[in-house]
C-alpha cells in the first residue's frame, strides 16, 4: 500500500472482528514501532504486546468497558485482537544526556520545556497506527488515564510511564460508520500557516 493510501486510511477504530493478527504482520508493527525516533537516541520507549485474551479482557475491565457497553456500545478492548501499551522512561533521557556528547555528566535538570519522552512515546503509537493500516488492519488508542490498575495487570515498573494502549485488529465495521465520522476535519487554512501564523 502507498504511504499516502496509509494516511488517508488511518482511523481511530473501536470495534473489531474476534479474529487473530498473523504473526508475521504483528512482528512488521512491532518492527516498525522500535524504530522510531527518540531525543538524542536515547531510546525512552517501551512496548508490551498484549495477545492473550486473558490479558486483554483485564485491560478491558480496568477501563471499565463493562459501563461502555451499558451505554450501548459494542465491548472494544476485550474484543480487539491485540494491545499495545505504551511506555517511556523520563530517566532514559536523563541517563542519555548526562553522557560526554551530550550536555555532560554534570546535568542536574534537563533543560527543555518540553517533555520529549512523551512526544518520542507518541512517535511510537502513530508508527503502530500506520503500520498496523499498512498491513490492512484498523487501530485504535485509549489514553492511560482512562485505566484503573493497568500498570499491575501487565507488570509495568515504576521507572516506566504509561502512555496509554493502542489496540489493534481487523475492523468490525467500516469505519465510515464509527460513531465520529459524522465530524469534519478542520480547514487546511485553519491549521497551516506558511512562513507565519
Amino acid at each position: 500500500m502507498e504511504f499516502g493510501d496509509v494516511v488517508r486510511r488511518r482511523r481511530m477504530v473501536r470495534g473489531y472482528l474476534d479474529t487473530p493478527v498473523p504473526a508475521d504482520a504483528l512482528q512488521r508493527i512491532v518492527d516498525a514501532a522500535v524504530k522510531t525516533p527518540s531525543a538524542g537516541f536515547a531510546q525512552g520507549q517501551s512496548l508490551v504486546v498484549v495477545t492473550d485474551q486473558g490479558q486483554r479482557k483485564r485491560i478491558a475491565e480496568s477501563a471499565a468497558e463493562p459501563g461502555y457497553t451499558d451505554r450501548g456500545f459494542e465491548p472494544w478492548l476485550s474484543v480487539a485482537p491485540v494491545h499495545f501499551v505504551i511506555t517511556v522512561s523520563e530517566q532514559a533521557y536523563i541517563d542519555r544526556y548526562r553522557e560526554n556528547d551530550k550536555l555532560g555528566p554534570e546535568m542536574d535538570i534537563l533543560p527543555w520545556d518540553v517533555p520529549y519522552w512523551w512526544v518520542d512515546g507518541g512517535a511510537t503509537m502513530m508508527a503502530i497506527l500506520l503500520a498496523a493500516v499498512a498491513e490492512g488492519l484498523a487501530a485504535g488508542f485509549l489514553g492511560a488515564h482512562s485505566f484503573k490498575d493497568l500498570r499491575s495487570i501487565v507488570g509495568i515498573p515504576d521507572s516506566e510511564s504509561v502512555l496509554g494502549v493502542v489496540t489493534v485488529g481487523y475492523a468490525a465495521h467500516s469505519v465510515q460508520e464509527d460513531r465520529s465520522s459524522h465530524r469534519r476535519r478542520r480547514a487546511r487554512s485553519e491549521v497551516v500557516h506558511w512562513d507565519r501564523w
